[in-house]
């Protein structure tokens, strides 16, 4: 018999599981596994990857999330995956050519990755971003945001967490409660938002709009001044209720980005117990390192009735019956050439040089 969930989501290292591997997930039996391209060869070795964490783990509820957002952010890539689209992209074709135009082409765009993932065994996409882009918006962020406009924002949002939920797999919107003000990268450092609340509307407003429908949000690692100067959001049990829940009134699950990025500080014991304590209701793991598992497996934190109700709501997606009739030609047809993934600022490479600084600093 399996035992309690614990509310993480880890990762592990390569394309295959090692004995050790499975030995440490079986103690900490985390809700679900966040594939990167390390994760990730091909179409039938990922799903055998899945199939063997299920059997190990000896459950068929677990979630698979990966990011696979299209642009830069693409864990499934070419030639075995389709390429894809920035957010940006599908942005400037509503605004350069016709809203018509952006909303089919959104449209395809999670029809298409949805039937990508589930060929895979994958369940969740941690997917779409709707941080609003200003000028100065971080180089890691910008062309991941739709568009400088929150209502052309939550239009395209909306449109995208709906097909994904129509196709059986979970929508996951980012970053919680907006972060598209950083200048900073979060992966390398805290970034602090001084903006006013009455500012901040703008930022929050595409959250809002979809918060009553959406089952999955992804808490952001900023400092947002006004509401907690001494903790980032994703560790602000003020941020997270009067933000997140009571002002965006978001009441899915909400799970931490990585809890190793350098924008956090404290052991990693501490920084997932933080999150918890915060209110996020999983943290999220993502360097996949044996010695970082065994310290999480040393840590079982049980969910509340309230965090699995929330995640209940969520899986009940995945008993949607996909109906797949979207084609890729029609796609490229209103997108254009898509340029080849590059892993040359991709967000596994940034996670390489973030953990490099934290070895530095040691």
């Amino acid at each position: 018999m399996s035992r309690q969930q614990s509310a993480a989501f880890v990762s592990i290292q390569g394309a295959v599981l090692t004995p050790e591997e499975k030995a440490v997930i079986k103690d900490i039996s985390p809700i679900g596994f966040t594939l990167f391209k390390r994760n990730i060869e091909n179409k039938i070795q990922l799903k055998r990857l899945t199939e063997d964490i299920k059997n190990t783990l000896e459950r068929e509820d677990i979630l698979f999330g990966t990011d696979q957002e299209g642009g830069r952010v693409r864990r499934l890539t070419e030639p075995e995956f389709p390429s894809y689209a920035s957010q940006e992209t599908l942005g400037r074709l509503y605004e350069e050519v016709s809203p018509q135009a952006a909303q089919t082409a959104t449209k395809l765009h999670a029809s298409l990755i949805a039937h990508d993932l589930r060929e895979c065994g994958l369940n969740l996409n941690f997917a779409p971003v709707l941080d609003i882009q200003y000028p100065y918006t971080a180089p890691v962020l910008k062309s991941r945001c739709f568009s400088s406009s929150k209502a052309i924002t939550a239009e395209l949002g909306k449109i995208m967490v709906e097909e994904y939920i129509n196709q059986g797999i979970i929508p996951c919107i980012k970053h919680l409660p907006g972060h598209g003000r950083i200048q900073s990268d979060p992966h390398l450092t805290t970034p602090k938002i001084t903006a006013s609340l009455k500012d901040l509307t703008q930022d929050f407003y595409p959250f809002q709009k979809l918060a009553p429908f959406t089952p999955f949000g992804m808490s952001a690692h900023i400092i947002i001044e006004q509401i907690d100067p001494q903790h980032p959001l994703t560790q602000s049990s003020e941020g997270i209720q009067k933000i997140i829940r009571d002002l965006i009134g978001f009441n899915g699950f909400l799970i931490s980005d990585s809890i190793t990025m350098n924008a956090l500080h404290g052991s990693l014991i501490e920084r997932a117990q933080a999150t918890l304590s915060a209110g996020c209701d999983a943290y999220c793991y993502c360097d996949g390192e044996l010695s970082d598992l065994k310290i999480l497996a040393s840590f079982p934190q049980e969910l509340s009735p309230q965090t699995q109700h929330r995640l209940d709501e969520a899986k009940r997606i995945l008993q949607n019956t996909p109906q797949f009739s979207a084609n890729y030609q029609d796609y490229q047809s209103l997108i254009g050439q898509i340029e080849a993934y590059k892993d040359t600022y991709d967000s596994t490479t940034v996670l390489e040089r973030m953990k490099q600084l934290s070895k530095n600093e040691q």
